[in-house]
């Protein structure tokens, strides 16, 4: 990816500091419910322990807004830590200070020095250079493993670059970054989008830098009403950005005029009321009720989209096919990872972006059959997007 990886340098007797996404959720007892994000971290961090004279790691978690919250603490995080690295842990009970100095100097070879939140300090969203400075002090090499937060311009992550002599990416980071950016540069083709999700405002960049790129445009979700009521279809009483229907029949036409088809809901399951004890019925695109909501693509759609994904050799998906947390509204989403995993199989590429479209992945059963996950929701729509990671371009050039 032109930057450098901690596979491209010495490592023996460098003290790294390495920012990771430990950004997990916690449930009323403070415990971890899903360490998707601490297990990435594993393989840079082993990496690092091994070859390292010390490894000090620091992520955020939350949003406590530059106040200390106790339920914002990373120690959970910690604990769980400690059970998949089976090394020696210490934890510090701030990011700098004289206490942190302390316990640095205590850490020896083969042993992880873990801070406390970063978002506990006020200066870290701003990237405060004062804050960027101290936390460099505390290795002579940076490596940034947290794809999670590449888009984001932190002392952590884009400010301590001008502090050390090495900037360099993690193992996750690396692959992320060869997923999601290199794949677009020369994808195998057939090679299909699938995008999903609430609004469309959210995916306008990502609509429009792919449109270029992709053989077939798939969009699904609350997303494709606005699409269908700007083709004059009826959607009833399903989410649809008024404000966004006249943009929704513009990309439909530049996709139609530069010869890139966009598959659509043909069918979706309606429901009087949003909730999981609903009752579901089937109802086509062409007639569907003005008193009921769409929530999830129906059986002739997953057909529809089934083909177009089993005939791709790159595919992307970033957005569920409806509201997949109600079991009785997840069918589409589920049916579709499972022919994404199908696909992956015979040899897609297969590339899933977003804590949604994750979730869905997971609760199907498939996530293990994927070629790639992103673990950033925010980062990867950015990249995949075209826009640039500041965290990314703050890392040493391999050039340099």
């Amino acid at each position: 990816m032109g930057k450098l990886s901690v596979k491209d340098i010495p490592l023996e007797h460098r003290r790294a500091i390495v920012r990771l996404d430990f950004n997990v959720p916690l449930d009323n007892n403070l415990a971890v419910t899903d360490p998707t994000r601490i297990e990435a971290a594993v393989p840079t961090l082993k990496f690092l322990l091994n070859r390292c004279e010390r490894v000090v790691a620091m992520s955020h978690l939350g949003r406590p807004k530059g106040k200390k919250i106790d339920s914002m603490s990373l120690a959970p995080v910690a604990e769980a830590l400690q059970t998949l690295l089976h090394v020696p842990l210490r934890f510090a009970p701030d990011c700098t200070g004289p206490e942190v100095q302390k316990l640095l100097s205590l850490t020896e070879p083969g042993q992880l020095l873990l801070l406390e939140n970063l978002r506990f300090h006020p200066e870290e969203e701003v990237n405060d250079h004062r804050f960027s400075r101290e936390l460099s002090v505390l290795g002579d090499l940076y490596v940034n493993d947290a794809f999670g937060s590449a888009h984001r311009s932190h002392s952590s992550t884009e400010g301590i670059t001008h502090f050390v002599k090495e900037s360099v990416s993690g193992l996750l980071m690396e692959r992320e970054i060869r997923y999601l950016q290199e794949m677009l540069r020369a994808p195998k083709r057939p090679f299909t989008a699938v995008l999903g999700g609430a609004k469309v405002s959210d995916k306008i960049e990502l609509i429009g830098n792919l449109i270029g790129k992709v053989n077939c445009l798939i969009i699904s979700g609350a997303m494709s009403y606005t699409f269908l009521k700007a083709k004059g279809l009826a959607v009833g009483k399903s989410l649809v950005e008024e404000n966004h229907i006249d943009m929704a029949a513009g990309i439909l036409k530049g996709a139609h005029d530069n010869g890139v088809p966009i598959l659509l809901p043909i069918d979706s399951i309606g429901v009087a009321e949003l909730r999981a004890s609903a009752v579901t019925k089937t109802y086509s695109s062409e007639a569907f009720p003005d008193d009921l909501y769409g929530v999830d693509i129906g059986p002739k759609t997953r057909k529809l989209f089934a083909g177009q994904v089993l005939k791709s050799a790159t595919l992307i998906w970033n957005g569920p096919m409806g509201i997949f947390e109600m079991e009785a509204f997840s069918n589409g989403s589920r049916e579709i990872a499972e022919v994404v995993a199908k696909a992956t199989d015979n040899g897609c590429i297969s590339i899933i972006g977003g804590g949604d479209t994750a979730a869905a992945v997971k609760q199907a059963g498939v996530a293990g059959r994927m070629s790639h996950i992103s673990t950033g929701g925010g980062a990867s729509l950015a990249c995949l997007s075209g826009r640039g990671l500041p965290a990314v371009a703050a890392l040493t050039d391999k050039s340099g």
